[in-house]
């Protein structure tokens, strides 16, 4: 979606509300098994002595796999947006978006807002257990019947140990 900037680009002080829901196309994560709701973005474009500011907010419903242990879990997560509209991008600042003439491209800019607040490891708690390594069993369920297997580097210890 385009929004046309045109209005207020020479009118310091101005500003332009925008709402528009994101494509989950440009959101595909391997953690995210489908959006709940379509991830919804509302905001504000403002002129700042001849700079432009667009701040608001990406508000999404997901459905993920915990990237530990594989269990599948609902999570709402908010992104803020703060960023500047140029005429180009700056490769030294993310934050810095090209505008397309008098308009910016809101897909762009808010899937990449989006992408870039995004956890690296998706987890359905902080103190999430995992799986077991031997047999494959769910730890945060309770733990598993495996033996800890011993560090093969203290074999001979072990050993003497049994003598």
């Amino acid at each position: 979606m385009q929004l046309d900037v045109r209005k207020i680009i020479e009118i310091p002080g101005a500003s332009l509300s925008f709402e528009c829901e994101v494509s989950e196309e440009r959101l595909d994560f391997p953690s995210v098994n489908r959006y709940r709701k379509l991830p919804y973005a509302h905001g504000r474009v403002f002129n700042e002595a001849g700079i432009l500011r667009m701040t608001g907010e990406i508000e999404a419903e997901m459905e993920c796999i915990c990237d530990r242990c594989g269990t599948v879990f609902d999570r709402s997560k908010t992104t803020n947006v703060d960023v500047v509209l140029a005429e180009e991008e700056s490769e030294e600042n993310p934050e810095v978006f090209a505008l397309k003439g008098d308009a910016v491209d809101l897909d762009e800019v808010l899937a990449s807002c989006f992408i870039m607040d995004m956890d690296m490891k998706v987890l359905c708690s902080e103190e999430c257990k995992g799986l077991c390594p031997v047999c494959g069993k769910n730890l945060n369920l309770g733990p598993c019947g495996c033996r800890k297997q011993p560090d093969p580097r203290f074999a001979v210890l072990e050993q003497l140990l049994d003598k």
